[in-house]
């Protein structure tokens, strides 16, 4: 099937000429980009965050296919959805589904679930591919969206995508999907969104989601940032560092209500 966008238009340019020229502009151009197990990057408004995604997704080198690891917003379909065949498009054209390797994914972690409709109507991947569709055109995906409440169960879902990709013959990069804190100070966001970003930086998905729940931070994409990390670790990763980190009230001049936006790299 083809998935067609739903937030073209809103969340960034809806033609492909304004589109292309956007990400013309905004992405790093001579950077020397570097190999990367996974990465973090933020799914709001281009307007907002794209400068962030940007810096963060055009740091690394984009393998032929990506593994996306993102929220369920809508809570729609179930609670770890894969598609596994079809295509995905945006205005700068159509990106099909690596077939094989979602097959391999959905052997070796049976939590997933074959389902297109959490995909639907779910922003949190579809932003990220214009920017790996405008830096290697021909890349495949495999999109997976989460809503997993169990510490336990997400852990254990990330180690099993580590292996099954510890054993594919290509590399391939995770992209986790997410925000940070949303709606307050930025001030309060800053200092929240620190502990969280510290956790990933020390490669600890256990961590991370502890200190969320402990310390209220609405950080949406944590469950694909913790099985991204919990993956990572089975594929050997040895650091982790902060590309950029931005809030919208720089954007707005508003800093009494933000959100914030962190692009890290785990190598």
């Amino acid at each position: 099937m083809m998935r067609n966008p739903v937030v073209a238009g809103r969340f960034y340019p809806g033609s492909s000429a304004e589109l292309a020229e956007y990400l013309r502009g905004v992405l790093p151009i001579g950077r020397e980009m570097r190999s990367a197990i996974g990465i973090v990057s933020p799914h709001a408004g281009y307007v907002y965050s794209g400068g962030v995604a940007a810096s963060v997704i055009g740091s690394v080198f984009i393998t032929d296919t990506v593994l996306l690891l993102g929220p369920n917003h809508t809570g729609k379909g179930t609670r770890a959805s894969i598609m596994s065949s079809g295509s995905w498009r945006t205005p700068l054209g159509v990106t099909d589904i690596d077939e094989g390797l979602a097959q391999a994914l959905r052997e070796g972690c049976p939590t997933l679930r074959e389902d297109s409709v959490a995909h639907e109507e779910e922003h949190s991947l579809e932003v990220q591919l214009p920017f790996l569709q405008f830096i290697k055109p021909g890349v495949k995906i495999v999109p997976i969206s989460f809503s997993l409440r169990s510490g336990e169960e997400i852990l254990q879902v990330g180690r099993e995508l580590g292996e099954v990709l510890a054993s594919w013959p290509e590399p391939v990069l995770m992209l986790a999907s997410s925000d940070m804190t949303h709606y307050e100070s930025d001030d309060e966001a800053r200092v929240k969104d620190r502990l969280a970003i510290d956790k990933v930086l020390a490669l600890d998905p256990g961590g991370l989601l502890s200190t969320v729940g402990e310390h209220n931070i609405s950080m949406c994409g944590v469950v694909p940032t913790a099985i991204m990390l919990a993956a990572a670790k089975v594929l050997g990763a040895s650091g982790a560092r902060e590309v950029r980190y931005a809030t919208s009230g720089e954007v707005t001049g508003d800093y009494s209500s933000v959100v914030g936006y962190a692009g890290m790299v785990v190598d």
